[in-house]
């Protein structure tokens, strides 16, 4: 039996009505970080709403290595027949280490508070993700292939400000709620008719507003809020049973002159207007007498959890350390081999395992590739949508014609053992390297997460299919959104190790659900903005780069990937995402040019994707930032061991790390030295130290450094103490 000691956790925090404060740990009695078995705290004092107030508990814990984090949360207790017992995280400290309980000290008598998300001179807390919950998301956009979102059909609203809320609705529940009735549409009657502007434990619904100051998203107003033509506006509800949920959307017209808006009427959005989990529905707008008097066209989706996904040890989902600056990442391994400019041609087989090693052993500090699923579910690396198989004639055998045949309709045994051109090869393949395996085609995700030296860094990009301008989709996808998107996430997730992986996509709905799925991981959102090259996508948030922006900060995600031709043309553009501490990374074909890869480490890029990096990386010594950070740290690791009398062993330095979900030492922020024996490009300018940091970070001390120096990788230009990011 281990010994136990008796321990009270107290912190201050600000929480809202129906939320509450726990604590989860590394041991039983803390839950063993499972965010189902969280333990709760209880407020010393009354709980005023969004006012800082005491929590604490007295719990029994071992003696020694005991980590743990805060978090507030909604406790939803069981409901038979309906749900069990669930625990919806709101919000979580995410500082990269937890927080430690000193070893073999007793309890004092009045212990001390502790500050929510703050400790150890550094702050993070960073927003919750599905576990036992559901996210639905109702968006409200101009498009030029559907209606208005709202359309009136009198001409009298023509020009009059809509508001619109939105409530969920029980369907099995014994009192759901009703819309208003006998009401003439322009008569007037008593407010206490209307909803009533309260804030409800749960389900919760908040909305956002792609502008400057309402792109987070905030609680409802009693009359919702104002939806003009050209807003585009989310309403986002979390709920455990999407399916017996309803959506009640009230309308309220603005008069002139008029304090409180007057009620128009409203819809419900139906669980079967939402069948297929994400697409478009359009809805009758009805008074109260039951009149139709517009229309709602709405955009839907449905995140639902994956079946595990409850660890709260670690995140890295906004951990970025500031030496990670102009990183080299090799476009699909060691860059494009069916480029149309010949010189910037690979001349190894893109998006195969001997690319992506070829890469890693000439300093990529991270590759990028692309990631879709096969008939039979399998993650493959490949990144066209589409591949060709070679068609002899009956009468003319020796012309050939290609056939184009998605990925998708083809199993990981065919796509793997059939002869497949590029539709740019003409069926003739400037490649003979069939008999080499790493060479092949079609790489599982899982092969390339177990052969791929873990030193290099993957930029994941999901493969989706995105709807043009023009209404035309780059493929008819068959595959429901969550199951995919499991897949791959359990994939990584299984098979990461403690390699540095960044998940991106083009679709920002993508990326959404890669935010909410998962706590693990960053996510950034690709974008090309106005570009002459590629036709423009229906999506208006991928229409600039600060539309972008503030989807990136709506979604809260790590950063966006933008497109070079259209920074280059106004490289300003940037400002607004390091301002707002994104990280920005940048892709496309003017990338490929030494002159262009140095004005983009030197305007703050802090990664920059193109192809041929054997050609264009000018790295001194060829080894990526990854490799050499860890050098170090086990260098230091030594240097202390030695210093302390003990000798090193295997586990000091490897144990830890070697878990999914650990932090690495190398992760952590170190002191500046100049001596370092890693020396990469030159250093770069100081375009990214004006960034509005809104916390402190880790010193050395929290790598366990006090006393002794780790030598900074001459990547960037030294900085002292910083470390991870935050908005």
């Amino acid at each position: 039996m281990i010994e136990s000691r008796e321990w009270v956790f107290r912190v201050s925090c600000q929480v809202a009505v129906g939320e509450q404060v726990c604590v989860v740990g590394n041991c039983e009695s803390l839950g063993m970080w499972d965010s189902q078995h969280m333990i709760p705290l209880y407020a010393e004092t009354s709980v005023v709403d969004d006012e800082e107030s005491v929590w604490s508990a007295s719990l029994p814990i071992p003696f020694s290595q005991v980590e743990y984090r805060y978090c507030v949360c909604i406790i939803l207790e069981d409901k038979p027949d309906t749900y069990e017992r669930a625990l919806v995280v709101r919000r979580w400290e995410t500082n990269l280490l937890p927080r430690k309980v000193p070893e073999g000290v007793s309890c004092a008598v009045d212990p001390q508070v502790e500050c929510f998300g703050s400790y150890g001179g550094f702050e993070r807390v960073d927003q919750g993700w599905l576990v036992k919950d559901t996210v639905v998301q109702l968006r409200l956009c101009n498009s030029n292939l559907y209606n208005d979102p709202v359309m009136l059909f009198k001409r009298k609203y023509q020009n009059k400000k809509v508001r619109v809320r939105v409530t969920p609705v029980e369907l099995e529940s014994n009192s759901p709620l009703e819309p208003h009735t006998g009401l003439e549409e322009n008569s007037d009657f008593d407010l206490s008719n209307l909803r009533i502007n309260s804030k409800p434990t749960w389900p919760i619904t908040e909305v956002a507003v792609m502008k400057e100051d309402q792109c987070k998203f905030f609680q409802q107003e009693q009359f919702g809020v104002v939806c003009n033509n050209g807003d585009y506006v989310v309403f986002q509800c979390r709920m455990l049973k999407a399916d017996t949920n309803a959506f009640l959307c009230d309308f309220y017209i603005e008069e002139s002159g008029e304090e409180i808006p007057r009620y128009l009427g409203c819809s419900y959005v139906l669980p079967s207007n939402m069948k297929e989990n994400y697409g478009v529905a359009t809805l009758p707008i009805t008074s109260p007498k039951h009149i139709p008097v517009g229309q709602l066209t709405v955009h839907y989706m449905v995140v639902y959890p994956m079946e595990f996904g409850g660890d709260m040890s670690v995140s890295y989902a906004r951990h970025w350390k500031d030496s990670w600056k102009g990183l080299e990442v090799g476009h699909r391994g060691a860059g494009n081999s069916y480029h149309s400019e010949p010189k910037s041609c690979a001349n190894i087989r893109e998006n195969t395992i001997a690319s992506l090693k070829y890469a890693a052993e000439i300093g990529a500090d991270m590759v990028e590739f692309d990631v879709q699923l096969s008939k039979d579910l399998v993650p493959v690396i490949y990144h066209d949508f589409h591949a060709c198989i070679a068609l002899k004639r009956k009468k003319e055998q020796d012309q050939t014609d290609l056939l184009e045949i998605p990925i998708k309709d083809l199993t990981l045994s065919q796509l793997q053992a059939l002869k497949l051109y590029h539709k740019t090869e003409q069926g003739l393949s400037r490649f003979r390297d069939e008999d080499f395996e790493d060479h092949q085609p079609f790489p599982t995700l899982q092969r390339a997460l177990e052969t791929v030296p873990y030193t290099c860094g993957f930029n994941v990009e999901v493969k989706w299919t995105m709807q043009l301008r023009d209404g035309t989709y780059e493929l008819q996808h068959p595959f429901e959104l969550n199951h995919f998107l499991d897949l791959i996430i359990k994939i990584i997730l299984e098979h990461s190790g403690k390699r540095k992986i960044v998940f991106s996509c083009f679709h920002p709905d993508i990326c959404t659900m890669l935010r909410l799925k998962q706590n693990r991981y960053p996510v950034m959102f690709l974008t090309q903005g106005v570009s002459e090259v590629w036709p423009p996508y229906e999506d208006q948030r991928t229409s600039t780069i600060h539309q972008a922006v503030l989807y990136a900060i709506n979604a809260d995600i790590l950063g966006i990937n933008v497109h070079t031709e259209d920074l280059m043309r106004d490289s300003s553009q940037m400002q607004k995402a390091l301002e707002h501490s994104l990280i920005v990374f940048c892709w496309g074909d003017h990338n490929n040019d030494q002159e262009n890869i140095k004005f983009l480490k030197k305007v703050g890029l802090h990664g920059i994707i193109y192809d041929k990096i054997d050609v264009y990386n000018t790295k001194v010594k060829k080894e990526s930032i990854f490799l050499c950070e860890e050098r170090e740290a086990s260098s230091s690791m030594m240097s202390t061991s030695l210093s302390e009398g003990r000798s090193i062993t295997n586990n000091d330095t490897n144990s830890a790390p070697d878990l999914p979900g650990r932090a690495s030492i190398i992760d952590l922020p170190v002191s500046a030295t100049s001596g370092s024996n890693c020396i990469h490009q030159t250093p770069l300018s100081n375009a990214c130290n004006s960034r509005n940091m809104s916390s402190n970070h880790y010193n050395c001390t929290n790598a366990g450094s006090s006393g002794h120096n780790f030598g900074q990788c001459c990547h960037s230009e030294p900085t002292s103490f910083n470390g991870i990011f935050s908005k």
